[in-house]
């Protein structure tokens, strides 16, 4: 990897920016952060202090006094992504958003166009298809192990309390953030679409069972591929006493592997028709244990991110499959709203209350 390191600001200081900052000053990659931003002066200033970093309550005031910045990552509510990389674009900088890219294919639409405007590239945090058990089951597909693709299925098992929605005025809203499929299994939605491929059509249903919020804690939808492969998908943050699963099942005519763990960080089984060597010792090998539900992806994700950068090729997670994933979550959504009719990705979006006040 090249010696350059590059400078990154941070905004959002919120739940998830520790995976950010942990990852950009661990010294494992080629990164400098150099300012954090956040509206909460608080929740900055206890990061700020944190990690030595000068820390601001308005983005706009950070990108100025930095111009050195290269890169931002955006951790804000998903319900403000579209504004903020929008102004964040014209800063001609390179742009990294958390998790789901927006809530309208409509707001993606306009991220990519205003990056594309100012010349800089906009990268969405999937973080999961850089584990190791991900990858190796990636290299198993494109190499042609499982044969035809039968059925994929992937399965969230959370437990998030009251407490967790009351943490701010946003959580659990339409508006600004939606709920189980939207917020804690959107990476899982993306593993699934993208062993399995393009999706012909797909029916959901929700339910709100524990919860005292205006979205879903539960959702189950089924899928049919181009393929003429099944998908089935299972999320809930109703689980209890404690989370149990973010797994990832692939049934092929040649094999089959299970992915499990709290974060599609372990292999439960990997079994092929025409075995290899290297197969007995797989498990070992490439699973992982994590400290939470997020994961160890945001280091190797902002490592694909610069490497991308630098060598001006493709990263994993450019815009582009960001909006894909939105086109399937929307829709998603629209069959829920409509007591699960059949609907196709990037369908009219007419019922749906998500993104909505």
């Amino acid at each position: 990897m090249q010696n350059k390191k590059y400078k990154f600001g941070l905004v959002g200081c919120g739940r998830v920016s520790e995976n950010h900052l942990s990852s950009l000053t661990s010294g494992n990659i080629p990164a400098e952060l150099v300012a954090i931003c956040d509206i909460d002066s608080e929740k900055v200033k206890a990061k700020s202090e944190k990690y030595n970093l000068p820390g601001y309550t308005d983005y706009h005031r950070m990108m100025q006094e930095h111009p050195e910045i290269q890169i931002v990552n955006v951790a804000i509510p998903t319900g403000y992504h579209a504004s903020a990389v929008i102004d964040l674009a014209r800063y001609g900088k390179h742009i990294v958003t958390e998790k789901p890219m927006a809530l309208s294919v409509s707001d993606c639409d306009e991220m990519i166009a205003a990056c594309k405007k100012n010349n800089c590239r906009l990268f969405v945090i999937k973080q999961n298809r850089f584990n190791p058990a991900v990858v190796a089951a990636r290299k198993a597909l494109e190499e042609g192990r499982f044969g035809k693709m039968v059925l994929g299925s992937v399965r969230v098992r959370w437990r998030r309390y009251q407490n967790y929605y009351q943490q701010d005025n946003w959580h659990g809203t339409w508006a600004l953030d939606g709920g189980v499929m939207s917020q804690q299994a959107s990476h899982h939605l993306d593993l699934l679409q993208w062993f399995m491929g393009p999706i012909l059509r797909m029916t959901c249903k929700t339910a709100t069972r524990l919860l005292d919020i205006e979205v879903e804690d539960t959702a189950l939808a089924t899928f049919e591929f181009t393929s003429g492969a099944l998908g089935a998908f299972e999320a809930t943050v109703a689980t209890r006493p404690e989370d149990l699963e973010g797994s990832l099942s692939l049934l092929g005519e040649k094999g089959s592997v299970i992915i499990g763990g709290h974060a599609v960080n372990k292999i439960l089984y990997w079994k092929f028709e025409a075995p290899r060597p290297e197969d007995d010792q797989i498990q070992a090998a490439f699973s992982q244990d994590v400290p939470n539900v997020y994961g160890k992806g945001h280091t190797p994700f902002l490592a694909d991110v610069i490497d991308a950068i630098d060598k001006k090729r493709p990263a994993l997670m450019e815009a582009e499959e960001g909006r894909k994933d939105i086109e399937i979550l929307t829709a998603l959504y629209e069959s829920a709203a409509c007591d699960g009719k059949w609907v196709k990705p990037g369908c009219p979006i007419v019922h749906s209350r998500l993104g909505r006040a």
